[in-house]
Order: structure tokens, then C-alpha cells, then sequence
């Protein structure tokens, strides 16, 4: 007695197709798992053994093997569960095999009860079915809504084993149709920068690198607004396209944070660990590699408060992300990418006690205290940091509420332009963004008159740049001349731009 089942394994983001393939034949009772399962497919024996027995059917008393194909590829998740019993029952003859339930594939895990459980992964997991041909899936009915982005799906949600033994036998249950893009949710950002009095200098940065998303770094005293500004950051970034959602949906519902308040990732996630977060927390990994928050903040923005605080090992393990746009984490069973296209944003203290160049307390820290915490943060991340801007404490006449402050949707509308320029002028080149241009475009994208080569040739010698640094001034140079509707990049573009590196010296001293 044979039977096969579809189902489908994770890889990183990418899932592929497997055929769970079962055979009954007689002697000993027994239950043996083979094709590379991990331990949670191999743990599963006793869940659905129990839930075959307490949702009212028999289970066999025979020898069953389970083949999970292709038998050369390694094999993990709980969702196997479901697949491995139906293709027992059927396999058994306790469940009749409808014509029309044939293409059907199964995810899911199961209690002991007989209930099929929520599981991580669904979105890629129904992701990598589609792309392998099939269009009628069972799953969890906890799961319907992040599946439901997927357009062109048949989908079964289901609460208990028998509900699905049901579909199977009949073919009759009516599927819940997937609408796409058109069901993504987009939670409103409650956070505005209405509520920053003044500060109208940092505003300024921070449209600048939301506009083409340049990292920046904020120095200034305890209680600047510098936190309070950096959440609101996201709310002036583009909305999320269709594709952006449902490739950041498909990480978050790999790491298990998908929830019911947010079963799709439809606004760009601000992700502020804390400064105690390991090396393999922010980068991603396990045994069984999991994304991290560099991969959480995917077209987001990620936020280091207090950037010295962080571990120096944690802080060097952002330079190749920054720089790469993705991670690769190796394990003995294999490699996995995470995409890490991320908005870095981060706040520190000019000193230890906070106040050093604060006009209104005085420092108490020495001068080889404040190097010694500014070199915290080393020269090669500090060059992958395009925008450099100092925050100091807003004054009474900025507070007292007599002024209105420009809010998220006015510092939007003024960068959207930006966006549509450099979608224009990158449509036919493998980048977004002005932060992400190449050396070997600089020169057709980044035409400057000798005026402002001159400026160039002055800075990078004054403030000794590195090669990056340089490259960082021109790209925001041209960010700014684009916010300006400029097609040139004119001497007071790259002014304002030098004025974004001006702790480069400060913090390498």
C-alpha cells in the first residue's frame, strides 16, 4: 500500500517542492522517517500517531516508511506533520482519495488532539508550491491571512485533522480564493515629526538620507530628540511596493513574528535592538538558520541607540551587510542568504557623560575619555555612514508651541520628486537608489563642473577621507542636487554634503 503527498521544505527564503511518499507493508509495527529529516519531522511520529487516534480514526498497525523526496536534500519544520498523515490514512485505505483532491498539497502541524496548528514559514512555504505548480493548497486556517498576499491560490484553511480528511475524500470544500496584493494591511504611523519642535537641520538630514536611503548617525546630548526623530523616520520613507511586502512578510514569518494584529507586513518596520544583542541575534542563525534584525529591518530602518554601547564584534558584523545588502550564514548542513536592505540609523553621545559641546552644561569627562569612547565606533563602519549630523537641545522659543513644526506627510511630499528621479535614472541599471551607485557610475550619473571638483579635491585633503568617504559625499551630493531638481551637481551640494562628514576627523582623532 503506497501513497504520495506534496508538500514543500524551506531553504533560506526559498522553499522547494517534496513528495512525502508513504508505504504500508506487513510485519512488526513500526514508523521510520527517512530522506534527511531533522529532529522536529522525526518528533512528529508520536503528535500524529496521537491525533490520528483522538480525532476518531484507527491508525494502522503495520510498518510505515516515510520517504521525504528528493531524499538528498534536508528536510526541517513541523508543517510536515499534516502531509505525513494523510498519506498514512491513505496509504492505510481509511481515507479515499478524491479525483479531484490529486493536486492538492498539505502544511501544517498537529496536536495531540487532533488540531492543526499554526506554523512558521507558511508564506514562503505556499511561495515555493505556487512556483512548482501547484494551485490547491491545505493549511492552517492561523496561517490564511499572510498566505492570502499569494494571488492565484486555492486555499483550505482548516482547524481539525478531519476537516481535511473531509476535503480529500469529497474535493468539495470551497476554497478561500487569495486576493493578492489587495489584502495587504497598512497600519497607520502614529508617530509624526509634527511633534519635534525645531531641530529643522536634523529634519533636513534625515530627508536626505530617507530620500535615497543614506545611513546616518546622530551625536548629540541625552534628551536632543534624537530616538524621537529616528522612529518617526519610516513614516517619510515610500510606501512599500507589492513585491517589497511580500518579501518582508516572508522573513517575518520565517522568524515566527507574524502575529494576528499583523499577519502581513504591509509598512516599512523600524527595529531598535537593544545594546546587549549578540553577534548571531543581529545577523541571523541557529542551528537551523533564522533571519536576524539586520534581516527583520529589510527596507526598513534599523536603529543602534547608543552606537558605542554595542559590542565592537556586534558593530564590525554590520560592515558587510551595510555594504552587500544581504547576509550569508553557514552551517555544516548548508548556506543561507537573508536580504539585509536596510536604512541604518544611529544615536550616540558625544562623551560619556553626554554634554561635551553642550552649551548649556558643562562636560565632566577628560580628553582621553572622549577619545577613548569615540573610537568605540571604528573608521570602517564610521565610512559606511553616509550622513554625519550633530543634535543639540532645542530652545524655549521652539518648545513653547507658538510654532507649527512640519509634519511626516510635508517632509514626504517634499523627497518624493527624489524618488521619482531616481527611478527614472536607474530604470535600466541594477540599482534604486543614489546610496547604492557604484564607482563605475559615478561619472555618468555625477557630472560637476571644476568649481566643485576643486571643492572636492580640498575636502577629501583637509579632513584625510578615505576612498569610501568620498564616494559617500558624492552620492549624498547628488541626492541633494536631486531634492533640488538639478541635474548637475552644483558647488553648494557638495558644500552641504561636506558638512554631512564633518565628524570624520572629530571621531578618528
Amino acid at each position: 500500500m503506497f501513497s504520495k503527498v506534496a508538500s514543500c521544505s524551506l531553504h533560506g527564503l526559498d522553499a522547494r517542492a517534496v513528495i512525502v511518499e508513504t508505504d504500508l507493508s506487513n510485519g512488526l509495527p513500526g514508523f521510520q522517517v527517512v530522506g534527511l529529516p531533522d529532529t522536529s519531522v522525526r518528533e512528529s511520529k508520536e503528535r500524529i500517531r496521537a491525533a490520528i487516534r483522538n480525532a476518531g480514526y484507527k491508525f494502522p498497525a503495520k510498518k510505515i516508511t516515510i520517504n521525504l523526496s528528493p531524499a538528498d536534500m534536508r528536510k526541517g519544520g513541523t508543517h510536515f506533520d499534516l502531509p505525513i498523515a494523510v498519506g498514512i490514512m491513505i496509504a492505510a485505505g481509511e481515507l479515499k482519495e478524491n479525483t479531484s483532491a490529486k493536486g492538492f498539497a498539505c502544511l501544517g502541524e498537529l496536536s495531540l488532539n487532533g488540531r492543526v496548528q499554526t506554523v512558521k514559514g507558511a508564506l514562503p512555504l505556499v511561495m515555493g508550491l505556487r512556483n512548482s505548480g501547484f494551485r490547491s493548497i491545505i493549511l492552517p486556517a492561523g496561517n490564511i491571512e499572510e498566505a492570502s498576499i499569494i494571488d492565484q491560490m486555492d486555499l483550505y484553511p482548516v482547524n481539525e485533522l478531519s476537516e481535511v480528511f473531509d476535503i480529500i475524500e469529497t474535493g468539495s470544500s470551497r476554497p478561500f480564493k487569495s486576493a493578492g496584493g489587495s489584502t495587504a494591511v497598512t497600519m497607520v504611523q502614529t508617530e509624526d515629526f509634527s511633534d519635534v519642535a525645531g531641530q529643522e537641520s536634523v529634519k533636513r538630514a534625515l530627508q536626505i538620507a530617507a530620500a535615497a536611503s543614506h545611513n546616518i548617525l546622530m551625536t548629540g546630548p541625552p534628551g536632543s530628540g534624537k530616538t524621537m526623530m529616528a522612529k518617526r523616520l519610516p513614516g517619510i520613507l515610500p510606501p512599500m511596493s507589492y513585491e517589497e511586502k511580500l518579501e518582508v512578510t516572508k522573513i517575518y514569518s520565517i522568524a515566527g513574528e507574524l502575529s494576528e494584529k499583523m499577519p502581513i507586513v504591509g509598512t516599512r518596520q523600524f527595529r531598535a535592538p537593544h545594546h546587549s544583542i549578540s553577534r548571531a541575534a543581529l545577523v541571523g542563525g541557529g542551528h537551523d538558520p533564522k533571519p536576524g534584525e539586520i534581516s527583520l529591518a529589510h527596507f526598513g530602518v534599523l536603529f543602534f541607540d547608543e552606537l558605542p554601547e554595542f559590542d565592537r564584534r556586534v558593530l564590525e558584523a554590520l560592515r558587510q551587510p551595510m555594504e552587500d545588502e544581504c547576509v550569508s550564514i553557514s552551517r555544516s548542513s548548508g548556506t543561507v542568504r537573508y536580504p539585509s536592505k536596510f536604512l541604518f540609523v544611529a544615536g550616540m553621545n558625544p562623551c560619556p557623560c553626554g554634554f561635551y559641546g553642550d552649551p548649556a552644561r558643562e562636560c565632566t569627562c577628560s580628553m582621553s575619555q572622549i577619545r577613548n569612547y569615540m573610537a568605540k565606533v571604528s573608521g570602517p563602519l564610521l565610512d559606511r555612514i553616509d550622513v554625519h549630523i550633530e543634535v543639540f537641545p532645542p530652545i524655549f522659543s521652539e518648545l513653547d508651541g507658538r510654532n507649527e513644526h512640519k509634519s511626516t506627510s510635508a517632509m514626504r511630499k517634499e523627497i518624493e520628486s527624489a524618488y521619482e528621479i531616481q527611478r527614472d535614472r536607474y530604470k535600466n541599471e541594477a540599482i534604486s537608489f543614489n546610496s547604492q551607485l557604484p564607482a563605475g557610475l559615478a561619472a555618468k550619473y555625477c557630472r560637476m563642473d571644476n568649481e566643485t571638483k576643486k571643492l572636492l579635491e580640498e575636502a577629501f585633503n583637509r579632513l584625510a577621507l578615505s576612498a569610501r568617504a568620498y564616494a559617500k559625499i558624492v552620492r549624498v551630493a547628488r541626492t541633494i542636487a536631486d531634492m533640488d531638481m538639478s541635474e548637475e551637481i552644483r558647488a553648494w551640494h557638495v558644500a552641504e554634503a561636506i558638512t554631512y562628514r564633518s565628524l570624520d576627523k572629530r571621531l578618528k582623532s
